[in-house]
């Protein structure tokens, strides 16, 4: 298949695109400037720097594709008006073809629970509460296979949110300091993971509607913390207060840092054979990527 795909750069997009490549997709990058173009040309894809809000300009890229994923996101305020521009431009160029369309959620849209599953309420904190309008009109389009993929925070390969605990701020024996007293859950998936379930989703022909994603192994900021110490050579951690972890990250990323989730991608493992083969993000922690100097991402809100 020729597949559109944005946020190609991206953490997550850049392992989609990998995963696209080793199993004979061809990718169309939709990129927004020549230096992105570059980048995504040396790993194989075919660019086109295109403005997703110019929405006769994406269409036209869209039509000629045998499907799109959508994984860009600037992480701002901006985040909810480039996802509704994306929706608009998929569902005018797909329209009547029955094409497959695959967008990008988080978990964070549930808010506390830690059994969360596709007929779960959403709960959404102020941070993700634009989402599911947008994410509704994809799946109410019957003549396109929409599919919105719910994911658990993405690690791996040195890189993801979960990567700010390893520069978490020490109190003054050394010890990392948590966020929030540590008792929150938080959902995982490793990023190559997360990547074979986009393709396999882009594969099926059956798939359609919410899949939630996650390892299942659902860790507490605690043993994140102690693993992330361990990783960075600090004694241990520490918990900390809700407070502090505000007056560090913001109210509205900590808000979502402090939620206690968990998940165990019971949908996904039904339907498409999906199962995580990559270690957890503790293993990680100790004995993985992190412990090999990976680049870690910046958080960007809106996005897991």
């Amino acid at each position: 298949m020729n597949v559109a795909l944005s946020g190609v750069t991206g953490f997550i997009g850049s392992h989609i695109l990998a995963e696209l490549q080793i199993h004979g997709h061809e990718v169309t990058a939709l990129v927004r400037d020549d230096a992105q173009a570059e980048i995504v040309a040396g790993r194989g894809a075919t660019p086109k720097v295109v403005d997703l809000y110019d929405r006769p300009a994406a269409v036209s890229l869209l039509h000629s594709a045998d499907g799109a994923i959508h994984t860009a996101s600037p992480g701002d305020a901006t985040s909810a008006a480039l996802d509704s521009a994306v929706v608009d431009a998929v569902l005018d160029a797909f329209a009547g073809t029955g094409k497959p369309y695959i967008h990008i959620s988080g978990l964070w849209v549930y808010g506390n629970n830690t059994s969360i599953n596709e007929q779960s309420l959403f709960n959404a904190p102020a941070l993700v509460s634009w989402k599911e309008a947008i994410e509704r009109r994809v799946l109410e389009a019957s003549d396109t296979r929409g599919v919105v993929i719910v994911s658990s925070l993405a690690y791996g390969d040195g890189g993801g949110i979960p990567g700010l605990l390893l520069g978490s701020p020490r109190d003054d024996a050394g010890n990392l300091i948590m966020i929030g007293t540590g008792q929150q859950h938080w959902s995982t998936v490793h990023v190559a993971d997360l990547a074979d379930f986009f393709r396999r989703v882009l594969e099926s022909d059956s798939a359609r509607g919410y899949y939630v994603i996650g390892n299942g192994l659902n860790p507490t900021v605690a043993e994140l913390t102690e693993a992330a110490a361990a990783a960075v050579g600090a004694p241990g951690a520490i918990p900390g207060s809700d407070d502090e972890a505000r007056a560090r990250l913001g109210d509205y990323f900590a808000e979502v840092l402090l939620l206690d989730q968990g998940t165990d991608a019971a949908k996904a493992q039904a339907e498409l054979g999906w199962s995580p083969s990559h270690p957890g993000l503790v293993d990680e922690f100790l004995e993985g990527s992190y412990q090999k100097g990976g680049a870690v991402d910046q958080p960007a809100a809106g996005r897991k």
